[in-house]
């Protein structure tokens, strides 16, 4: 589905899923259960109860494969396992669609509440490491003069550096204020991401930049000094860094948060493990081997974060949200009101790390002006309420045949 404009019609008869694919919704089969999720009686909307699984208007759950089935497919060889995954998908997507906003948003607020010790402890116990770490290894830098420790120093001091600012930029941001910044302060993460990623990047040139003259002026073959210390330190932070990896894979679904420090430990891992071996093949095999280290390491370090910044940035750009969250919202508003005869358009882009969605439903020219702002507005306040979802818009037209709105004529 475009991330610009999704027309969806709703007066062709069909019953699978793939409707969606082919932005188009079929005619739903009469229903008086209301809510959010199936047919709301228009004389109730405020008073809408809660979703049941069995509401299914366009009969979505009839298109669910059985275990039997896709076992069966299984057996078929590559091209059934093709099939078989691609329905198991399909079979999540329908269970989502039909799962009502409000699950939706009691899910997550359960599984946060879960994770959120566990969380306070992983993100804590890496602020702390990360600062004795970096400590050790900058003692190891220094002392041993290695390039290829230097880097790891360096990827470490940046490691604590960068958990400081945004933990201060989430406190910042939770306290703007709003008649100053009416969006809030929900960018300033991103912000600070693509900052401290171009200053990352900086810094670790430098390395590359040292590494380079080593190996243009180094005019002896001379092995260098092996510093002992100094790799002790490193190890040491190696097994730490490994403990924390172990902590946070345990957890790396519970928070998006959790998810980047276990995936900053897993790079720590390679880079520190990569560092002590350059490091001691410089003193005992080749000479050259720790400049490359150094250089390799800082390259590496580069691009990662270059792809941190690019992915940043996109979300500042406004990328939009996944297929299957846009394919939620369509299904949704379709399904909200029997007000709502059409869907016309449906956006949902980032706007910093969640989403800003922008909904466009017909109604007939004949329903009550109260009517209604009270559909529009129950179905904004359940989507902005969804996780991920930052702030939501619903438009109200009574026909489809205008220009998309927000598009300027060229």
């Amino acid at each position: 589905m475009s991330a610009e404009l999704h027309h969806i019609r709703t007066t062709q008869s069909a019953s699978k899923v793939e409707a969606f694919d082919d932005h188009r919704l079929p005619s739903p089969a009469p229903s008086d259960q209301g809510d959010c999720g199936a047919r709301v009686p228009p004389d109730d909307v405020e008073n809408t109860p809660t979703k049941r699984l069995s509401a299914d208007p366009y009969l979505l759950r009839s298109a669910v494969k059985s275990d039997a089935e896709l076992q069966q497919l299984r057996k078929r060889g590559n091209k059934g396992k093709l099939v078989e995954e691609y329905h198991s998908r399909q079979n999540e997507l329908i269970e989502n669609l039909l799962k009502p906003m409000e699950e939706h948003t009691e899910d997550a607020k359960e599984a946060d509440e879960l994770s959120k010790l566990p969380v306070r402890i992983a993100v804590l116990a890496s602020l702390i490491s990360n600062f004795c770490l970096c400590v050790i290894q900058l003692y190891a830098a220094i002392s041993s003069g290695s390039l290829s420790i230097l880097a790891t120093g360096i990827d470490s001091l940046f490691d604590f550096g960068s958990n400081v600012v945004l933990f201060y930029l989430h406190k910042k941001a939770a306290k703007l204020d709003l008649n100053k910044w009416p969006l809030g302060g929900s960018r300033l993460e991103t912000i600070g991401n693509i900052v401290y990623g171009s200053l990352m990047a900086s810094v670790n040139l430098v390395v590359i930049v040292e590494s380079i003259r080593t190996l243009t002026s180094h005019t002896h073959g001379e092995l260098n000094k092996l510093h002992i210390p100094s790799l002790v330190s490193v190890a040491a932070a190696l097994a730490v860094k490994f403990c924390l990896f172990l902590y946070c894979f345990s957890l790396r679904k519970s928070s998006s948060q959790v998810t980047i420090l276990w995936e900053d430990h897993r790079n720590d891992l390679w880079i520190n493990a990569f560092g002590i071996l350059m490091s001691a093949g410089g003193s005992k095999l080749r000479w050259w081997l720790d400049p490359v280290g150094g250089f390799i390491i800082a390259l590496g370090v580069i691009i990662a974060w270059t792809r941190t910044v690019w992915e940043q940035f996109e979300l500042l750009a406004g990328k939009s949200a996944p297929h299957e969250f846009i394919q939620l919202l369509v299904y949704k508003a379709a399904t909200f009101s029997d007000e709502i005869e059409k869907v016309d358009t449906v956006r949902a882009y980032h706007s910093g790390p969640d989403y800003f969605v922008e909904i466009d439903v017909v109604m007939s020219g004949d329903t009550p002006l109260w009517k209604a702002h009270d559909v529009a507005q129950t179905l904004q306040d359940k989507i902005e309420v969804l996780p991920g979802v930052d702030r939501a818009f619903v438009h109200v037209d009574h026909e489809t045949t205008h220009t998309p709105e927000h598009r300027k004529n060229v």
